[in-house]
């Protein structure tokens, strides 16, 4: 789940980052009551999205006026696929310097990484490729956690100079921010040095992760709704997890991780998944509403039915989706690969009723399935 600029910040300030004064605004008429508390500002759209300042949805405003003119050319903007409804109206800082501070989820070391840059205000892959030594990355051991040494590590030899300990007390603060709360990512960019010498976040990034909802009950509700196709809110009704995506291979699958394989497998040898749908042991009672969602995707041109019996039996699934083949009638061709618990039992109910022969592998099922479809 993603949260605006306007909600992931109090999460910085309820650890003690420091973060600009600002109001949120749904009219024109709002944003300029807004700067006139605030002085000089700086409107901002509300998406959860970046780029906001390369599509025009940051503008500077001195008076009420600019305020009120900027909200209205950028509330009802587009954004990456988002609509501007809300902007955020933000005091202005007088920056002498912008740096990039981040923890995120690492999918190589399987745990947090620290990264941290002097090239802030700028995306950070570009600052990557404009040089690779200015961005800083320190893989954690998520049981030591990470402190004031490991962030002193991080920023050694940047020149920091008097703020150097001022930004490494914001990195330890912003490292227990992404762990207290459950986070995919928590970024600052940029993470401003004032004139004054004080360390302000002017952006932030904030991404939960889904699975730990139930344990962030207090801030779930400010996060941005997850923006479903109408099949994936219709398998949501259903209890199902459906993923809609752009192939021509429909695919029904026991486990998340088996239908994930099978996914992976359909790009390897060239084609395209059209979902994620993990059936599993839900495959006999609710195999017809998930094949008609499945094959409700126009772009579906074939599909894989992988099952992988462990304690689930494949017999049963098998029942289930072939009940279900037999009263939809669908008239795309299907690929079986059976394995596991029952599957001497439920290969003949493939061969029987549906006249045809589950493959030996799930690879030759996936293969066939992609030459169907061309």
């Amino acid at each position: 789940m993603d949260f605006e600029e306007h909600a992931a910040k109090p999460l910085l300030a309820a650890a003690g980052i420091a973060i600009p004064r600002g109001q949120t605004a749904t009219t024109p008429e709002q944003a300029a009551k807004a700067a006139g508390s605030l002085g000089p500002v700086v409107v901002k759209a509300q998406v959860p999205t970046g780029k906001r300042g390369k599509a025009g949805g940051i503008k500077p405003a001195v008076d009420p006026a600019e305020a009120q003119e900027a909200a209205r050319d950028i509330l009802g903007m587009t954004i990456g696929e988002h609509t501007v409804e809300r902007v955020l109206v933000e005091e202005q800082a007088d920056i002498s310097r912008e740096l990039y501070a981040a923890v995120l989820n690492d999918t190589a070391s399987k745990g947090p990484l620290v990264l941290f840059s002097t090239l802030g205000g700028m995306d950070i892959e570009e600052a990557a490729a404009h040089d690779a030594d200015a961005v800083r990355r320190l893989i954690v051991d998520i049981r030591q956690g990470f402190d004031s040494a490991g962030a002193t590590a991080v920023l050694e030899g940047l020149d920091l100079g008097d703020v150097q300990d001022a930004v490494a007390d914001v990195l330890v603060r912003l490292y227990d921010v992404w762990r207290s709360r459950d986070a995919e990512l928590v970024e600052i960019n940029p993470l401003a040095i004032t004139a004054d010498g004080g360390v302000v976040a002017l952006d932030c990034k904030f991404t939960l992760d889904d699975l730990s909802k139930a344990r962030q009950e207090d801030i779930t509700g400010a996060g941005v709704p997850d923006k479903l196709t109408d099949l994936e809110a219709r398998g949501r009704e259903l209890g199902l997890t459906y993923i809609e995506l752009d192939g021509e291979i429909g695919i029904l699958a026991n486990g998340a991780g088996l239908t994930m394989t099978t996914m992976d497998a359909v790009r390897h040898y060239g084609g395209n998944p059209a979902n994620f749908l993990e059936i599993g042991g839900q495959s006999y009672t609710l195999a017809t509403p998930a094949l008609d969602l499945v094959l409700s995707n126009p772009k579906v041109k074939t599909l894989v039915v992988n099952f992988c019996g462990a304690f689930a039996r494949t017999d049963v699934m098998t029942e289930g989706v072939v009940s279900a083949w037999e009263e939809l009638k669908p008239d795309i061709p299907v690929f079986f690969s059976i394995h596991g618990t029952g599957s001497k039992e439920a290969v003949p109910i493939v061969r029987e009723r549906l006249k045809m022969e589950p493959f030996p592998t799930m690879d030759e099922a996936v293969q066939a399935a992609i030459e169907a479809a061309k």
